[in-house]
């Protein structure tokens, strides 16, 4: 009788995969958000104004801010009404400004007030004579050549705005250009707005070329 060759069984258990396990599916649980105050419902009101254009630049705060009360703790006032201006003129690059007609009776431009706008303005400076005050630039350039380019450069600039600098060709290559408003016995604003559209006349092609050393 022949001997029974011994049989192994072998089980298997399903593995599970580490995704499927309920514990890493489970989200952290997020913090209750308290609906908006009365008082901050009328502040953010008062904030958007009759156009209704809103706080530009704001945001609602985190929930973990509101749980920590940032807002107890800021000095200032409920109150306070948060307007959205339109910029004046004067807040833009005199270069971005036109030129405004001068009336004959208008008052020169005081020297405290010269000097503070010489500060929006590269490379001008006043001059006090008994005309009263100008400004004066000063170009140093390659050549002669080069000077009648810049003052070609320069009418172009500033022939839409009919105010005119006077402009001076030296030999054997300086540029000079002056400005006051003859009307008014001094300087005007326009004075200052051409001044900053000079400004922006490309002028590195024309300046003298330097010397490289060996």
């Amino acid at each position: 009788m022949a001997t029974p060759t011994p049989t192994a069984y072998l089980s298997f258990s399903p593995l599970r995969h580490p995704l499927s396990s309920p514990r890493l599916l489970q989200l952290p649980r997020l913090p209750k958000l308290r609906p908006p105050t009365p008082g901050r419902l009328a502040f953010r009101t008062r904030a958007m104004g009759k156009d209704l254009l809103g706080d530009f630049g704001a945001r609602d705060p985190f929930p973990a801010e509101l749980e920590s009360k940032f807002g107890d703790k800021v000095l200032g006032n409920i109150d306070t009404e948060h307007r959205i201006l339109i910029p004046v003129a004067s807040a833009f690059s005199l270069a971005e400004q036109d030129c405004s007609p001068v009336s004959p009776v208008q008052q020169p431009m005081s020297l405290d007030d010269a000097q503070k706008l010489l500060k929006k303005v590269v490379g001008w400076r006043l001059l006090e004579e008994e005309s009263g005050l100008k400004l004066q630039c000063l170009w140093k350039l390659r050549d002669f050549k080069c000077g009648v380019e810049l003052i070609n450069r320069i009418y172009n600039v500033v022939e839409p705005t009919a105010h005119f600098p006077s402009l001076y060709l030296e030999p054997p290559n300086q540029v000079r250009a002056e400005l006051w408003t003859s009307s008014v016995g001094g300087l005007s604003m326009n004075d200052f707005i051409i001044a900053a559209k000079i400004d922006r006349i490309k002028t590195s092609d024309l300046a003298p070329k330097k010397r490289v050393w060996a």
